[in-house]
């Protein structure tokens, strides 16, 4: 399969909500399970249930999440990705600000990159697939 943009989600980087939805999408491809389950998670999630801020996905339960997650085909790892996605959006929501300001000061995002490996769930794999859409270079984070 070839590789997925941020483009081929349809997520642009104007505001800071495109980059929450690259990272989610990020997230669920850099797991141990078939891309085609993994997009479409985030389909179900984005698209099809709306949950496209931290916000939104921090306040879905946990068993919207699993059954979600089900939907999309996850069998395995629906439990476990629920409670972490629930983390991801409540950590997003509480300090991607604050993370995006201090990209300000540190171009080369090494704290933002340490940041990201702070949340369970997220290792070199799902940085590597963030970091390669360089999203914090493009055009934005003026007033978000």
């Amino acid at each position: 399969m070839k590789t997925v943009t941020a483009c081929d989600l349809g997520i642009e980087f104007t505001n800071v909500g495109g980059v929450f939805r690259w990272l989610l999408a990020s997230f669920l491809m850099g797991k141990r399970i078939r891309s085609s389950v993994a997009l479409r998670a985030y389909r179900i999630l984005v698209d099809e249930q709306g949950l496209d801020t931290p916000q939104k996905l921090s306040h879905a339960t946990h068993a919207t999440l699993v059954r979600l997650l089900g939907q999309a085909g996850y069998a395995r790892y629906d439990e476990s990705t629920a409670r972490r996605l629930h983390a991801l959006g409540k950590k997003v929501d509480a300090e991607l600000g604050v993370q995006l300001e201090a990209l300000r000061e540190d171009p080369g995002g090494e704290s933002f990159k340490r940041w990201l490996l702070s949340f369970e769930g997220i290792g070199p794999k799902t940085l590597e697939i963030f970091m390669r859409e360089r999203p914090f270079h493009l055009t934005m984070f003026e007033g978000h």
